[in-house]
């Protein structure tokens, strides 16, 4: 199904959500439409408009977060006082001053663990869930994509990543402390390496390559800052604590989508879901990667929204 046409947000927000920190939420479709919160990846990525093209304006109320440091929140790259713990915390911050009681959580890759973790705390704030390319947060997934995994179908991307940052070490407790240290040359340098091996796994699917434009450094080195933070501390979650604590989710309708070509992270993880939580679909689409804009992943993901809002409404 083709993407919703495009539209400016019913309003914008900026919440003080203490330490510094504001986040930047954008609020789009009807507002007494179905509320769905739009969970993006990274963590650091932040939200693109396009996202709100996922729910139908007349049925949906959709909240586009920026997380904490990420995107349009500040400080940009910010990391003191950004742990899941406090992603989740801002969850029910927007939650309670947006006046919902229960909301869909619509979150891929990273986004699609901090739905599951926000989920398994708040499971009575849930009324569905929809999942893309789901990283679990284990330490075999974080292994997958930068130690023995997606390196050796990478080869020569791998090489060059692995020879930009190897005085400096090729742990994630090393590229932490590059990106957060006072050589301000290397941080650049590490944040370039990192941009350019995130980029080679992600766009493994593709014959030719056209993305966005390189961005600005200080935005690389913010959003390496942060996926370095998050990857050095596991995600500020207990090893496999995802699906550990699945019986904690809330009886609710779950879909599951994943690209069997997804290199960033691999389908097992989505089918290790599905099979912990009874009831749950799972959709492999199979000539699909990583990324919710392309068009397999983005037509999955429009008919799940739909099909999540019939089952709401049970129509």
């Amino acid at each position: 199904m083709p993407l919703y046409p495009s539209s400016p947000p019913l309003a914008t927000h900026t919440l003080d959500v203490g330490h510094g920190h504001t986040v930047y939420v954008e609020e789009g479709g009807s507002p007494a439409g179905i509320p769905v919160v739009f969970l993006h990846g990274g963590p650091g990525s932040g939200c693109k408009p396009g996202h709100r093209q996922f729910f139908d304006p007349a049925r949906y109320r959709s909240f586009l977060i920026d997380q904490r440091g990420a995107g349009r929140s500040t400080p940009f790259g910010e990391i003191n006082h950004n742990t899941t713990q406090w992603l989740i915390s801002d969850l029910e911050r927007l939650r309670e001053v947006a006046g919902i009681e229960q909301w869909v959580l619509f979150g891929g890759s990273w986004g699609a663990a901090l739905a599951l973790a926000y989920a398994e705390t708040h499971p009575e704030r849930v009324l569905g869930i929809v999942l893309r390319g789901s990283f679990l947060a284990r330490a075999r997934d974080l292994a997958w994509f930068v130690q023995d995994g997606a390196a050796r179908l990478l080869p020569i991307a791998w090489a060059e990543y692995s020879a930009a940052v190897r005085d400096i070490g090729e742990t994630s407790a090393a590229l932490y402390g590059a990106v957060t240290g006072s050589d301000r040359a290397i941080a650049e340098r590490v944040a370039r390496a990192w941009f350019k091996w995130s980029t080679a796994v992600v766009m493994f699917p593709f014959d030719q390559v056209v993305g966005d434009p390189p961005e600005p450094l200080d935005v690389l080195l913010g959003k390496a800052r942060i996926e370095l933070h998050y990857a050095y501390h596991r995600y500020f979650l207990r090893e496999n604590q995802l699906l550990a604590d699945v019986h904690r989710l809330p009886s609710v309708p779950v879909h599951i989508i994943h690209g069997q070509r997804d290199l960033t992270c691999t389908a097992d993880a989505s089918f290790a879901i599905s099979r912990a939580i009874p009831g749950s679909t799972l959709e492999i689409l199979r000539n699909a990667g990583h990324l919710s804009s392309e068009t397999p992943v983005a037509d999955a993901l429009v008919r799940a929204a739909d099909a999540m809002a019939r089952k709401i409404h049970g129509d």
